[in-house]
């Protein structure tokens, strides 16, 4: 059954590849800063926006400059901070309300993935009124323009600011909804590396191998092209070169600006080509326990690509070489081992674990099936696995050093 399953798989993602040249990817504008908004307020016409964020981001006053621009155009606001981690359907519901409530025609993201996630999905809903957020989950689901959607990073990670992609979590059912379709993608991304100064190290390092393991997982797929093989490169080769010195001098702005164009890269290097059993696996876990993302991807990462073997050892040689992990003259496969150790010594650099505490045994099984579904046949992994062979993943990646599998 499983090798009918694999031709299946296979069949759709070589459908997806030939489509690429005529999918209508896009890329969002960029804005240097946020007092250069004054022209894209009075392009799109805006009279009121909502401005999804969280507590944190309010807290540090990273919102004031946006607010500035706001009052300049004397544009109409209102603030929805009660974004969590890993944003849930509850959070899009209640910032729907705001929206709908303040008569509202923009949405404005300033923060992680989990702002801009969340004001996708709002923006999702605003286009879809009567649809749940887990009836658009999926690919291709939600295909009328959302509002105008400018986003503004304050880390340099998860490269949401130009994706298709938004990642929101059903508490009640402990599942994660991945909606996935071209309108979600911002119209505007503002990289202003001053935005990042105040994000905290352990934050800096989590969601700098996030961007990292986008650009990995976008150029080990087989729906490549040679944009996407590019830009995974270039965001693999500056991770290496400035996420440890924006670890350990949060103002170092060569290494922060950097980062954001990481991120960037990568970001628009995996909305074509798509992610693999890392990010399956990731979500399950955030879906699970609120796993933060991107602790969970740099956990997974090193153990993922190992078990990938032989099918990915040429990939992740040029990778090794991009990030000067390894040299040219190494074979595919010590080149590859060099880049999986590159990337565990990384982590270890940066006070990331190499193991996660707090997975169940008992709820392996079903963590499994999740990824299991979500990657197959979307993922264009380079090699299938099975609900058997991901099982296996969990228990490597498990710390249960202190009785964590109750």
């Amino acid at each position: 059954m499983f090798i009918l399953k694999k031709i299946g798989c296979r069949i759709f993602q070589t459908a997806f590849r030939l489509a690429l040249p005529i999918l209508p990817y896009r890329e969002p504008e960029i804005v240097p800063s946020c007092n250069k908004l004054d022209s894209v307020f009075a392009k799109e016409k805006i009279s009121s926006a909502l401005i999804v964020t969280d507590s944190g981001i309010v807290k540090y006053g990273l919102t004031s400059s946006l607010e500035d621009a706001l009052n300049k155009s004397k544009i109409k606001y209102t603030i929805y901070d009660k974004t969590q981690p890993n944003p849930t359907v509850d959070n899009v519901e209640e910032a729907l309300k705001l929206y709908r409530k303040n008569n509202c025609n923009a949405l404005i993201a300033i923060g992680g993935g989990s702002a801009m996630d969340c004001a996708k999905a709002v923006g999702a809903r605003v286009a879809y009124p009567k649809r749940t957020v887990g009836k658009m989950g999926g690919v291709l689901r939600i295909l009328r323009r959302i509002p105008t959607l400018i986003a503004i990073p304050t880390t340099a990670g998860t490269g949401s600011e130009t994706t298709l992609a938004a990642v929101i979590t059903d508490t009640k059912a402990h599942h994660k909804y991945a909606l996935m379709s071209f309108p979600l993608i911002p119209h505007y991304a503002v990289l202003d590396a001053s935005l990042t100064y105040t994000l905290p190290s352990y934050l800096t390092s989590t969601t700098g191998m996030d961007a990292l393991t986008h650009a990995v997982e976008a150029y080990i797929g087989r729906s490549t092209t040679k944009e996407t093989r590019r830009l995974a490169l270039e965001a693999t080769k500056l991770v290496f070169e400035n996420v440890e010195d924006a670890y350990n001098d949060g103002k170092d702005r060569a290494a922060r600006e950097n980062m954001l164009y990481a991120a960037y890269k990568a970001g628009i290097a995996f909305s074509k080509s798509y992610v693999g059993y890392i990010h399956a696996i990731a979500h399950s876990l955030g879906g699970k326990y609120g796993t933060p993302h991107g602790l969970a991807n740099a956990v997974i990462m090193p153990y993922v690509l190992s078990a990938y073997g032989k099918s990915a050892y040429k990939k992740l040689y040029k990778l090794g070489v991009a990030a000067g992990a390894c040299a040219k003259e190494d074979t595919y496969q010590a080149g590859a081992k060099k880049f999986i150790e590159a990337i565990r010594s990384l982590n270890e650099k940066m006070n990331i674990p190499n193991k996660l505490t707090g997975i169940s045994k008992d709820d392996i099984a079903e963590m499994a099936k999740y990824a299991e579904k979500e990657a197959n046949p979307l993922y264009p992994v380079p090699k299938l696995m099975t609900e058997r062979e991901l099982e296996g993943l969990y228990y490597q990646i498990a710390d249960w050093s202190e009785a964590n599998d109750k």
